[in-house]
């Protein structure tokens, strides 16, 4: 049967028969038979067809989200399974809020790979919502997030610290002052993410504990366009030091100083089975022994 839920998936995604027998190594009406035997099974129609679409039905997309994580569960078992012979190698689905993944992730898979280069990982980027969802669906086997995590279905483990900086462009007149309040934070433009992301939930703790209201928010969906429009004097921002490193060095930003900073949070690892690869193992211990080393 799964065969049947992976040429499923594909003919899902790529809604399209053709495609998908490409993709298997396959005649269409061998897809065609998969499909029809997967809708005999389940005893009613998963797609609408016709001549320019393939397309979901309500049926299709309720078989589809339980499929991807059915071939979750599916491969993660056959690794413990494998691993009771082998050493650390194959498949790693590895998902990454996006200040941890692309600032401080790349640097860890790079020692990884250098100690075990049998390893084969594969990075998922999001927001620290879809990260969590793909981990609880068994889709990803590890998950690295921002900020305090809690929901009962995952097991979660604050591992890091992570500074968090308020910073400016480098024309900013806050800077031009000797003393910067909190009162005057209220009057800029605040370049925030969207909400979901654990850089998000940093900032809105930040204006909780220090009681600041902004007068005017502005919403991006990425940590890279934030620091270009603050760096282009749309309005000031908090995050990470991981994030601003090299725009602070080269002076494209600038750090506000403000009593109270760096604000902190953590970073958590987030898993959903109990049952640990050795090869997943070997890489939460790599961040776990990686934390010790971080500085700015």
């Amino acid at each position: 049967m799964d065969n049947h839920l992976r040429i499923f998936i594909t003919v899902a995604e790529k809604q399209s028969f053709s495609k998908a027998a490409e993709e298997h190594y396959m005649t269409q009406p061998a897809v065609s038979q998969y499909i029809r035997a997967l809708e005999d099974s389940v005893g009613m129609r998963l797609l609408e067809r016709s001549n320019k679409y393939v397309r979901l039905n309500k049926a299709g997309e309720i078989v589809y989200h339980y499929a991807k994580e059915i071939l979750g569960l599916y491969t993660t078992m056959q690794n413990l399974v494998d691993d009771l012979v082998n050493r650390a190698n194959g498949p790693l689905a590895i998902g990454a809020s996006y200040t941890f993944g692309e600032y401080v992730l790349p640097r860890i898979i790079a020692d990884m790979l250098g100690r075990y280069p049998n390893i084969e990982p594969a990075v998922t980027i999001g927001n620290t919502a879809k990260i969590a969802d793909l981990v609880a669906t068994h889709q990803l086997d590890i998950g690295i997030v921002e900020g305090h995590f809690n929901r009962k279905e995952i097991i979660s483990e604050e591992f890091a610290e992570d500074e968090m900086v308020i910073v400016a462009s480098s024309e900013n007149k806050l800077l031009d002052k000797e003393e910067i309040e909190l009162s005057d934070l209220v009057k800029e433009t605040w370049v925030v993410r969207e909400r979901g992301s654990g850089t998000r939930e940093a900032t809105e703790k930040f204006f909780q504990k220090f009681d600041i209201a902004p007068f005017r928010l502005m919403h991006f969906s990425s940590t890279q366009s934030i620091k270009e429009s603050v760096a282009a004097g749309l309005g000031i921002t908090l995050l990470s030091k991981w994030a601003v490193q090299k725009e602070v060095k080269y002076g494209d930003l600038k750090i506000i100083p403000i009593k109270g900073l760096p604000f902190i949070r953590e970073f958590s690892i987030i898993t959903k089975s109990p049952f640990k690869t050795n090869t997943l193992e070997i890489f939460m211990k790599l961040l776990r022994d990686s934390s010790q080393l971080w500085t700015f």
